[in-house]
């Protein structure tokens, strides 16, 4: 269950529980449902009927209530990522790898960011250099997104349950050698490319790190000495690298 969505359940039944407190405790509001009062008995009556209406229908509106559903197709920023991410749990082969790529977005997010900031600090945002940079970061960002999108599409099509079934199948030697490796090499390709891509955002990673240092020494800037920028010419050659895993 998400953490939101349990947040807003305690919300709900803490409010309910303190409500009933303040109107039934002795010390404070002190309505009693054995009282010779009728108007007391009402209001006890009635508070206890609406808590337990409250409680009831808050909580079963809050349980069943569904969170929004995108597509892999249509992620467009940071965090449709993560919404994303977090309904592609389930594949135990691939947990681990979706909360490594949860951090990813989330550190990526920050430094860009922080790129952004800087460069508007140091530079005009009309600026030749500025726009220079910022079209970089964006095309970066480009590739770290198209690169979940990749790894995300290969975890949705990797059949678990047959890749438990193969461990089976190997224990009772139910087919040859040679079906059991072919299989094997099938998901082992599945595996090997949602690690390395992994590995090639990590690097994207790094990278924006290395150019945020290196924009930090400068203060002026010639758009035409940004392409010869030792950081600049490793993004370029990272977006090249990921073609090859799409």
């Amino acid at each position: 269950m998400e953490t939101k969505k349990i947040l807003k359940i305690a919300g709900l039944n803490i409010g309910i529980a303190l409500i009933n407190i303040i109107l039934f405790s002795p010390g404070l509001m002190n309505i009693r449902l054995n009282s010779s009062e009728p108007l007391s008995v009402a209001i006890g009556g009635t508070a206890i009927f609406l808590s337990l209406s409250f409680f009831l229908y808050g909580n079963y509106t809050l349980l069943s209530q569904k969170s929004p559903q995108i597509k892999i197709s249509d992620i467009k920023n940071y965090k449709d990522c993560i919404v994303v991410l977090n309904q592609s749990y389930g594949k135990k082969t691939f947990d681990s790898s979706i909360t490594t790529m949860k951090e990813q977005v989330e550190r990526i997010n920050k430094k860009k960011d922080k790129i952004l900031s800087m460069l508007s600090q140091k530079f005009n945002v009309i600026d030749k250099v500025y726009e220079r940079f910022n079209s970089t970061i964006f095309d970066v960002e480009y590739v770290f997104l198209s690169n979940i999108k990749s790894i995300l599409n290969k975890i949705s099509a990797f059949d678990e349950e047959d890749y438990e079934r193969l461990r089976q199948d190997i224990a009772q030697q139910k087919f040859s050698t040679e079906v059991i490796t072919s299989k094997i090499n099938i998901y082992n390709e599945y595996i090997t490319f949602v690690r390395n891509a992994i590995e090639d955002n990590e690097e994207i990673i790094i990278k924006l790190d290395a150019l945020l240092l290196e924009i930090s020494k400068f203060n002026t800037l010639e758009a035409g000495e940004i392409d010869n920028m030792k950081e600049i010419k490793e993004m370029d050659e990272l977006i090249k690298k990921s073609k090859y895993y799409r």
